[in-house]
């Protein structure tokens, strides 16, 4: 049996009475701790404006709802999302009625946030390891690595060089440095040396 989807037209005359059950909007206006008492009056003044509200909203999303390529007759939640965020008057709806955003794009989204904030621990990770004798390569933006440049040598980091002597020279001038990875790095090496131990409170 299909569905009655005839649109319920709103009333044009004032019957004195409300579609919203009274005693439940007092119920949650007496949830307020701002407002003590809410008189009968005022409680049905309030119901009134919330189903003009109501209304409001729904005509917004209807025309949100047939300004689509394949018109609809049906509001959807996207409908009333673009209908807050068109209509100026709305906007203090955004935060409750939100645009959906695809779930590929949040878990890229997290993806990225993920590599940028774990690609910064295991570059603090690799300076605080135990000391190597070849130099890590420095860190570009964005998790790219730097294209590496062939020696004859073997040695591949364009930052180190052997010297007269037979000794390998770092050069690590080029690689920007960041202030607070420095400073944790150094906390790191200070705690390794100290061997103390942590206790939780």
């Amino acid at each position: 049996m299909p569905y009655n989807t005839t649109a319920i037209p709103p009333r044009k005359e004032v019957t004195g009475q409300a579609q919203l059950p009274l005693s439940r909007v007092k119920k949650i206006i007496a949830q307020d701790q701002d407002i003590s008492i809410c008189s009968n009056n005022a409680a049905f003044v309030i119901t009134l404006a919330t189903e003009m509200f109501i209304q409001y909203l729904a005509s917004e999303g209807l025309n949100m709802a047939k300004l689509e390529r394949k018109p609809r007759r049906n509001i959807q939640y996207k409908d009333l999302a673009n209908a807050v965020s068109h209509q100026d008057n709305l906007q203090f709806l955004e935060d409750i009625i939100p645009k959906t955003v695809p779930y590929k794009q949040i878990k890229a989204h997290a993806a990225a946030t993920r590599a940028h904030l774990s690609g910064g621990v295991k570059g603090a990770a690799t300076t605080a390891g135990p000391e190597d004798s070849r130099p890590t390569a420095p860190r570009q933006p964005n998790g790219k690595k730097q294209k590496a440049r062939g020696s004859t040598n073997g040695n591949t980091s364009i930052a180190s060089f052997v010297g007269a002597s037979g000794a390998k020279i770092v050069s690590e001038d080029d690689a920007s440095v960041d202030p607070n990875e420095q400073l944790q790095d150094e906390i790191r090496r200070a705690n390794r040396e100290d061997d103390d131990v942590h206790m939780a409170d």
